[in-house]
């Protein structure tokens, strides 16, 4: 099947005409940076001063970026998705916890992602931040010796348990002023748990100057070491945050000088890690079409089924489904982040979800011009008489 990123019919076939003029509306007030920061700033204070807000948030942005608030209720969402070959990467998505119960908890709930994974087709792998599972200070090694013990014995307990299940676990990338410790815990756990089969992925963001540098000496390591490498790539998702911090605290800025060298160390690591699928799997976490189509061409060039085990492509829910979609019915593996959570500790990844939209150059338009594209479709569909 020839693969056409504008085929809007594939792209959005699992959506009702109300679902998608629902999506327009939401992406039109993303697209105004004013109303992003206003309706951040007035979610935030309705939540201080308990307003009933939750209605509002779970018709806008959380039906649009979220499966649901339990992984029970993200079910019906999952098997829609795979009715149309789209696989599912369950994210429990809560933010900003502080207390040893409450990262006790996120390490249960991603136990049970793992849990259903291992029942369910249409679930490859589960995902975790390690900042779900401890405080930020301990991420930046200013915590005791106790409290890393602790934050290692989470990943480990999270880390065996999909290696008991046989289901591959994603470690996402974070700040880079915590992403030393949590490189350092997933080649631990690479080493550990990766022997036969790459069950667990550490993820690099290209955006940094030094991670195409990391990507070489990472698979060095696993050919000494002799274990398999599990390797997410992404661009990032911290660009604003990494910026600022540079500047306040007067330290050289660790991000590309340019979308194009991030672009370009992207589509380079893609190519060292193809020239050793012998060694790693990978996933492509992009929403970026000319990568995207880099790697298929890449795969096609090399003589690699669609379907390869070794490679995959994943988006996020709500956004970019022409990618997703496309992808699904021309035979490649590909996968949406779902992230869920109760609606009130969800709202800091929507509201990312939403600056992201709004800061990342075009996407907001490409989501308004594909739905605006398919709309317009099906009213000619409906006007065309049948012969």
């Amino acid at each position: 099947m020839q693969l056409d990123f504008q085929n809007t019919a594939t792209a959005f076939a699992h959506r009702s005409d109300a679902d998608l003029q629902r999506a327009l509306w939401m992406f039109r007030l993303i697209a105004s940076p004013a109303l992003v920061n206003a309706g951040e700033k007035l979610v935030h204070f309705g939540l201080r001063m308990r307003l009933p807000l939750k209605p509002l948030v779970r018709a806008t942005l959380f039906r649009q970026f979220a499966g649901g608030e339990t992984v029970e209720e993200c079910i019906p969402r999952i098997e829609e998705l795979w009715r149309h070959k789209v696989a599912t990467i369950l994210d429990y998505s809560v933010e900003g916890q502080s207390t040893r119960a409450d990262f006790d908890t996120t390490v249960q709930e991603i136990r049970k992602t793992i849990d259903l994974a291992h029942r369910h087709p249409a679930i490859p792998f589960s995902v975790f931040k390690m900042s779900g599972l401890t405080s930020p200070h301990v991420l930046e090694r200013q915590g005791s010796p106790a409290e890393f013990e602790a934050l290692r014995q989470r990943v480990l307990d999270i880390c065996q348990h999909a290696h008991n299940r046989q289901v591959p676990v994603f470690i996402d990338a974070e700040e880079s002023w915590v992403q030393e410790t949590i490189d350092g815990l997933a080649e631990e756990m690479m080493q550990r748990f990766n022997r036969e089969r790459p069950l667990v992925f550490t993820t690099l963001q290209f955006y940094r100057k030094d991670r195409l540098k990391y990507l070489e000496q990472l698979i060095q390591k696993s050919y000494a070491g002799n274990f398999w490498l599990g390797i997410k790539l992404v661009r990032g998702a911290y660009l604003e945050k990494e910026s600022a911090r540079a500047r306040q605290l007067h330290y050289p800025n660790p991000l590309q000088n340019s979308k194009e060298e991030t672009d370009a160390d992207f589509n380079h690591a893609l190519d060292v890690c193809l020239q050793h699928l012998e060694r790693i799997h990978i996933c492509a976490g992009t929403h970026n079409e000319e990568s995207t189509l880099y790697l298929v061409q890449k795969m096609q060039q090399a003589g690699l089924a669609p379907d390869d085990p070794r490679i995959w492509f994943s988006q996020l829910l709500g956004m970019s489904d022409h990618i997703s979609f496309n992808l699904a019915a021309a035979g490649y593996n590909v996968a949406k982040y779902m992230p869920y959570a109760p609606v009130e500790s969800l709202i800091p990844y929507l509201v990312r979800r939403a600056r992201e939209n709004t800061s990342v150059q075009g996407q907001t338009g490409r989501e308004l011009r594909l739905l605006r594209q398919e709309l317009r479709r099906r009213r000619q569909v409906r006007r065309t008489p049948a012969n």
